[in-house]
């Protein structure tokens, strides 16, 4: 197993021109069974396995990935982390990540980069003002830092805003959560990696699931490109492609997958560190650390698993980041990408049991997946080591579609394009 990062590890592999470093984690072959197979090596099937093994003492863990770690939908997002929500099932939850990933570098002994430069979120209309200050109220009722902006406010932290009273959707103020930030995504998938592995979980590249075994109504293994596996416990992590993962056990979920895109441009001088986001414009921008500007926006609006995003959406992104940033106009494009994301019907994540016993399932995380991947993985663990919800997901659950007891972040009903 891959050894501790250190200084002196550092200094020792110097000596060699850094060409004796071990692996970052194994390369094992499947057994024949497991106590637990997760399907998904994304972030949230990764985080699941380390914490299971270092919460529960469950290392007799193999997450199956199809490609390679850090290949998927965890490399495909705008690494924004922020708990700025307002319904206490999501808002607790969220800010229970944010402090995970405020130490997460330390207790992965691997630097995932987090840099919290803070978010705001921009105003355009009154009706646009009264319903930030309420999330603001709702998060500091809920214990989680929050400050009211004014434009003057706004201009000494973004210089380069269009704050002109005569702009297309004129800035009125904003909120900002200054714990807020960004992450390197691919950093957290490799960091989760390599601290599972250490912790004797066996990570498993290029192996798709083509199908769950069922004895007596509970799944019992899975069919695998490299082999039947065999595992009392098996859990989905596979975000946009659920629902085809559920099918294999005769499951319909409320969810829908869209795509979302996201863009860079080449790289300038350093000029913008914090996230901006704007609702009318339907865009969001921040600087990466090669000085890139990172630009995303609304999903484009069709059901898809392709993850090829259209040009029309690439065109309204740029246009509204050109019209907050005007200095953007001046930039290239350098690359797009398109991420796959399962859009449930009240717009919150699911971590729950399903009817299918032995059958647990993680998903649903619509645009919150990638900030979610410390406390998804924390609590995905605590349910399948113990068979009940973590109290910070007990509104996550699967049934609430059928009770009527949905976590409608933003009122917009049963209508996933609308979150």
């Amino acid at each position: 197993m891959a050894q501790p990062y250190s200084l002196t590890a550092l200094l020792r592999h110097a000596f060699s021109g850094h060409r004796t470093w071990p692996a970052a984690w194994r390369a094992p072959e499947p057994k024949a069974a497991y106590d637990v197979v997760i399907i998904g090596g994304g972030g949230h099937g990764l985080a699941a396995a380390y914490y299971l093994a270092k919460n529960h003492g469950i290392t007799n863990v193999a997450v199956l990935e199809k490609g390679w770690i850090g290949g998927g939908n965890t490399a495909r997002n705008t690494t924004i982390i922020r708990s700025n929500y307002q319904q206490d099932g999501n808002a607790l939850f969220y800010e229970h990540s944010v402090k995970l990933w405020e130490g997460l570098s330390q207790d992965l002994n691997f630097n995932v980069m987090f840099s919290p430069r803070g978010m705001i979120n921009l105003y355009h209309t009154p009706a646009d003002r009264d319903a930030w200050v309420r999330r603001y109220n709702s998060m500091r009722l809920n214990g989680i830092d929050a400050a009211v902006l004014n434009t003057a406010e706004i201009a000494a932290l973004v210089p380069d805003l269009d704050l002109a009273a005569g702009s297309r959707h004129p800035v009125l103020g904003g909120v900002i959560q200054r714990r807020a930030g960004v992450a390197r995504h691919d950093a957290v998938a490799w960091g989760f990696a390599r601290a599972a592995d250490r912790r004797g979980v066996d990570i498993i590249q290029n192996c798709a699931v083509t199908g769950i075994i069922r004895e007596g109504g509970r799944v019992v293994g899975v069919d695998t490109t490299r082999g039947r596996i065999l595992a009392p416990k098996i859990a989905s992590c596979v975000a946009g492609n659920s629902s085809r993962v559920a099918e294999m056990v005769g499951l319909r979920l409320p969810i829908e997958s869209h795509l979302l895109q996201a863009m860079v441009t080449e790289p300038v001088k350093p000029f913008l560190d914090v996230v901006v986001s704007s609702g009318a414009h339907r865009v969001y921008v921040s600087q990466t650390d090669k000085g890139e500007v990172l630009i995303g926006g609304r999903l484009d609006g069709y059901n898809s698993y392709s993850q090829r995003g259209s040009l029309p959406v690439i065109e309204e992104i740029a246009a509204g980041a050109a019209a907050l940033l005007p200095r953007l106009k001046r930039l290239r494009l350098m690359r797009s990408w398109a991420g796959l994301v399962d859009m449930t019907m009240d717009g919150s994540a699911i971590i729950s049991r399903t009817p299918v016993e032995g059958f647990y399932f993680n998903g649903g995380w619509c645009y919150g997946g990638f900030k979610a991947t410390p406390a998804s993985g924390w609590c995905f663990a605590h349910l399948i080591a113990t068979d009940g919800p973590h109290p910070l997901i007990e509104r996550h659950r699967l049934d609430r579609f059928t009770s009527g007891h949905t976590i409608n972040e933003r009122g917009a009903g049963p209508s996933p394009h609308l979150h």
